[in-house]
Parts: C-alpha cells; structure tokens; sequence
C-alpha cells in the first residue's frame, strides 16, 4: 500500500486514484518551494545560461516550470539550465525534490496501466489545485500541465566539482524496431488511399516478411554537462556526464570554472557519422520514419 495510506488496487474507484495523486503533486509543489527557501536562506550564489540575475525567484520559477505554452511540441520539454551552489539544507530538500517527483511518475504509470481513461481528466485537474503557479499562461486552470516536465529529476552532483563543460547535444536519437506487419498496419492507419501510401505500402511488400525495420525518432536538442570532480568518487570516477533540463545543484560554497556554450544549439548533426552505421543512409518508408538495417 502506498505511503499516503490509499488503496490503489486495479479496482480501486477512480476518486482514490485522483486523490493519492492530488497529494504528490501537492507534495513535488510544496517541496519545489522548500528548494528555493533553503537556497534564499543559505546566501550560497548560482549561474543561470542566458540570463544577467540570478535569485530564488529564478530557482523557484525553474523547478515549478510544470506548464505547456503556446505551440509547444509535446515531445519538447521547456530547459533551465544553470549551476546552484547549495548548504546541506538546500542539498537535502532538492534530494526530497526528487522523491516527490518519483512519486509522482509511480502514481501516474499506476492509473495509465489500471485506469487509462483518467489521464485526461488529471491534465485539467492538477494545473486547478494551484492556479497561482500557471497565471503567466493566461489565467487560473487555464494552463494544461506537461507531465514530462513534473516528474524529470533536478540534477544533482553526488560530490565537489573542480570544472563543469556544457555542451549542446543535438544527435540524439530512440530506434525502435518493428516488423513488416506492424509497418503495415501503421501505414494503412495513415490513408491507404494516399499515393505516396500505396507506394509505400508496395515498397513495404517487396520485401521479406521477417525483415525487422528500424522506426527512428530524433530526439530535440539538448544540454549535456561534463562534471569533473575534485576528489574521486567511491567508485573511483574522477567524472561524470548527465543532461540538465534544470538547474544543476553542487554541494560547495563557489561556483566551479565553467564555460559559456552559444545560446542556441547547432542547426546540423555535429557527431560524425560512424563507419558501422547499421541503418541505411535514406528511410524506406518516409511517412514512418522507418529504415532498413544494412
């Protein structure tokens, strides 16, 4: 049974579901306030990319940034990207931070996997629970939340850090594979009457039933830190590697020696194409994204 004490069994009634949720959205809020608190309290100083002032209020705005805006892609996640030098206080409530947020995405996967139908209704009732948060979208409850954005983890360094590399990462990418009867069915979802279907789909018959197709999803740009730490970590790592969506917390009283990456990501793929690339240069079935393996 979940640590707010509801039963969240397949056939629980669909107001437990929403209620134990209520409560760890409730609590990522009331935790993203308690970071920004303890950071104002400790005096301690930050940096934020592209911007001048940096202040608690910039800290608080970026870790309750929980809101779609207009034309925003769902797939697209809004970034804050910066460096916070913190106390244990603050160090401690970001960690408490992180568990709401796993909360949170435990209680979601739960109702998707037992009670899809609620997702809808969860976009329109959370942003209502606290309507002071998404008033710059227009007014109260107006704002549909980005689940994406809630549940991501601040980033957190486990140590010290002596240097921090920023650097956009543009060349990210999900594969995915599927088989002939799945592309199949995929394009015939689209418009089967369509020309630039039917040739697809003739291409599609051409070959092997048991040919396995890679459906490739390029993935937005975004920004990846080097952590280069003081000492070695447990493990013996002298650095580390990670995305930062969000303001990247560091347990130390100074700012480590960072650089200054260009405020917008490259327009072309800047990681050379590797000599044993699996997947052919052009897409067999462009309305899929779908490539053949060499």
């Amino acid at each position: 049974m979940p640590r707010d004490g509801h039963d969240t069994s397949a056939s629980a009634p669909s107001y437990q579901w929403l209620a134990a949720l209520d409560q760890a959205f409730d609590r990522l809020v009331d935790r993203a306030h308690q970071v920004a608190d303890a950071w104002a309290a400790s005096g301690l100083g930050g940096w934020a990319f592209g911007r001048d002032k940096v202040d608690p209020e910039w800290l608080r705005q970026s870790l309750l940034d929980l809101w779609y805006v207009d034309g925003q892609d769902g797939r697209v996640t809004q970034s804050h990207v910066g460096l916070v030098c913190c106390d244990d206080a603050t160090y401690a409530a970001a960690q408490r931070l992180n568990e709401a947020k796993r909360d949170l995405s435990h209680q979601l996967a739960e109702i998707r996997q037992h009670s899809p139908q609620l997702m809808a209704e969860i976009k329109a009732r959370l942003p209502q629970r606290h309507p002071d948060l998404n008033q710059h979208l227009g007014g109260a409850g107006l704002a549909r939340l980005h689940l994406k954005q809630a549940w991501r983890h601040v980033p957190v360094a486990e140590a010290s850090v002596d240097r921090v590399r920023l650097a956009w990462y543009s060349s990210g990418r999900s594969i995915k594979r599927i088989s002939v009867a799945d592309a199949e069915q995929k394009l015939l979802a689209l418009d089967s009457e369509a020309a630039h279907i039917r040739i697809q789909l003739k291409r599609l018959a051409g070959i092997p039933s048991s040919e396995m197709l890679a459906q490739v999803q390029r993935q937005a740009p975004l920004m990846r830190a080097n952590l280069f730490y003081h000492e070695p970590l447990t493990d013996g790592r002298m650095r580390r590697a990670m995305n930062v969506a969000l303001p990247l917390f560091l347990p130390q009283q100074h700012l480590p020696r960072h650089n200054l990456p260009p405020l917008a990501p490259p327009l072309e793929r800047q990681r050379a194409r590797r000599s044993d690339e699996r997947l052919e240069d052009t897409p067999f079935l462009p309305s899929l994204r779908a490539y053949r393996y060499r």
